[in-house]
């Protein structure tokens, strides 16, 4: 072989071997489409979300939904409220759905998160439990009360108490994370105690009464419509859970249309077949 065609052959087969590095590049790039009609490395989707409901709301759709859409959902269950935000911010989840507006509030403005949320899905009612009360009026003087220790829902959960007659925050505006500290009226000389939101229905026992998220009762067998011996209103809620993403993905087709799926009639029917107790409300 003379020295021409050796240089023409080892020419060419460097130029093929960079096509197909090339290639590999592309194809498993985001936001680009693989060949014969594949979807994109984009359509698959791992969501964190709280096992109860969301994670049930997400497998729904995977199972009926889905498939139709061109989307490949991955369910990440966690049992508690800071991890899925912290994961989504360093990229390991693509989304999440476990939270409210004002706790995503919250967590934007103490961590500098730059996230995007859709339109609330559904609504779990905040309800106050006891096994010592058959109602508001029983709980006794001096009790001790269990909140949730996250600012978003201490707030929410005062707000709770304020409703069913048992404190008075005065004229603290709506949306300001109050604590127990700013309670002006507590006319029982109630205490309150915040503890982890999970960790709240399995010490019920060991307080007068205790705030708890839909989402923790739920997990633990209450049933917010029997078990509570006061609930939050569900109409018209400030309080609607979100699905939750990077801004910097606002333009991800397959995120745009997971949002859609979470809004659609099935899901609605979904949610109001599978919670009859009133438990989990639709918010669309």
């Amino acid at each position: 072989m003379t020295n021409l065609n050796r240089r023409t052959l080892l020419t060419s087969a460097a130029g093929l071997a960079g096509l197909g590095f090339l290639s590999a590049c592309v194809s498993n790039s985001p936001g680009t489409g693989g060949t014969s009609g594949e979807a994109s490395v984009d359509s698959s989707l791992k969501i964190g979300a709280s096992p109860v409901p969301h994670a049930e709301i997400l497998q729904f759709v995977k199972d009926e939904l889905a498939k139709d859409a061109g989307i490949d959902i991955e369910i990440v269950e966690y049992t508690d409220y800071i991890l899925p935000n912290r994961d989504l911010e360093a990229g390991d989840i693509d989304a999440n759905f476990y939270q409210t507006p004002n706790f995503l509030k919250n967590e934007i403005e103490e961590n500098g998160y730059k996230f995007t949320a859709g339109k609330g899905v559904h609504i779990e009612p905040l309800g106050l439990y006891s096994e010592k009360a058959k109602s508001v009026e029983e709980i006794a003087e001096g009790g001790e009360i269990a909140l949730n220790s996250d600012p978003a829902n201490t707030a929410r959960g005062l707000r709770l108490l304020e409703s069913a007659g048992l404190i008075s925050l005065g004229d603290a505006p709506e949306d300001a994370l109050v604590k127990p500290e700013d309670v002006k009226e507590n006319p029982k000389n109630l205490k309150f105690t915040e503890l982890e939101g999970g960790q709240i229905p399995r010490s019920l026992g060991d307080f007068a009464a205790a705030v708890i998220n839909g989402n923790f009762a739920l997990e633990a067998g209450l049933k917010p419509n029997e078990d509570s011996i006061f609930l939050e209103p569900g109409e018209d809620s400030p309080y609607a859970n979100l699905l939750v993403w990077r801004s910097e993905d606002d333009g991800n087709e397959y995120l745009k249309k997971l949002e859609e799926l979470l809004h659609s009639d099935e899901v609605k029917a979904f949610i109001e077949k599978t919670y009859t107790d009133g438990s989990v409300i639709p918010a669309f």
